[in-house]
């Protein structure tokens, strides 16, 4: 997502270093980087095992060059100072089109949208059957900006439970859609979204682990250094937004989120929501109070 744009804003770095990948994924934009620069090394971060066997495929060709670790960014720390962060946090095109991954409506799979498969964890269908009602609504409404999430919650509370492994996604859409007007289940954005939105950042901590990221980045970065987080929902992105601002170890390089283009947004309708911000390692600064 947004490739050209991520190779703009780390153009200007030195030509020897270390890019940490913080979500690497598929591998696609350190593939990019590392034809661009090749005096980088990679690390490449991923808690998704699948994300890591196609990385580790795609960059089979820079040999030695590359190190994949299974982690999730929150619980890392680089060795040594890095050039560059990078994270993309949006699901991958992989994890959404595995309907056993429990990320997407479109097909039917199991209600589960946990990112690391390995590390255990709660899926969604638990969650939906652990919490309380007024807990659901105020899941859904806060990480889903949905304003029917009252009523959602109530109809999944009154037709769970959920974690019996006998419904899945389709099931889980139907039931949302339902509880809008008719009028209102076919627009341009299916009904269930912003509630598979939220349900996905509840299972994986996503603005937690966010927030971990942008306290801790900041240290890792070498003077001059530059993080780049491209979100894909106004929560993220005001987050990103605010911390970069107020973070005194920091230079704001990219004032107005940078977005795709005509022609990426046309080829790949996801990439209309992407938003990449960037800012810069300032020679020294204070580091934040935890």
């Amino acid at each position: 997502m947004l490739p050209q744009q991520v190779l703009e804003a780390l153009a200007e770095l030195p030509e020897k270093g270390v890019l940490l990948d913080a979500t690497v994924g598929g591998g696609g934009h350190s593939s990019l980087l590392l034809d661009a620069h090749p005096g980088w090394q990679l690390i490449g971060l991923d808690q998704d095992p699948a994300a890591r066997a196609a990385a580790s495929q795609q960059l089979e060709r820079f040999g030695e060059r590359v190190q994949l670790v299974a982690s999730n960014f929150a619980a890392y720390t680089p060795a040594q100072p890095v050039l560059a962060v990078l994270a993309d946090l949006g699901v991958s095109s992989h994890q959404l089109d595995v309907p056993e991954r429990g990320f997407s409506f479109r097909a039917d799979g199991p209600l589960d949208m946990r990112m690391n498969t390995e590390g255990g964890g709660e899926p969604a269908a638990a969650l939906i059957d652990r919490l309380e009602e007024n807990d659901l609504a105020d899941l859904l409404f806060h990480y889903g900006e949905e304003r029917l999430s009252r009523r959602i919650a109530r109809r999944l509370k009154a037709e769970g439970p959920w974690n019996d492994g006998e419904r899945g996604t389709a099931a889980l859409a139907y039931a949302i859609a339902g509880c809008y007007p008719p009028k209102q289940r076919h627009g341009r954005i299916h009904a269930a979204t912003r509630s598979f939105q939220a349900l996905r950042i509840a299972v994986n901590d996503e603005l937690g682990v966010l927030e971990t990221l942008l306290n801790d980045a900041p240290n890792w970065l070498e003077p001059g250094g530059r993080i780049a987080v491209i979100s894909f929902h106004s929560l993220e992105d005001r987050l990103v937004k605010n911390r970069f601002k107020a973070d005194e170890r920091l230079r704001v390089i990219s004032r107005k989120p940078l977005i795709a283009s005509e022609q990426e947004a046309e080829a790949n309708p996801r990439a209309r929501s992407a938003k990449l911000r960037v800012a810069e390692r300032l020679s020294a600064a204070p580091e934040p109070a935890r």
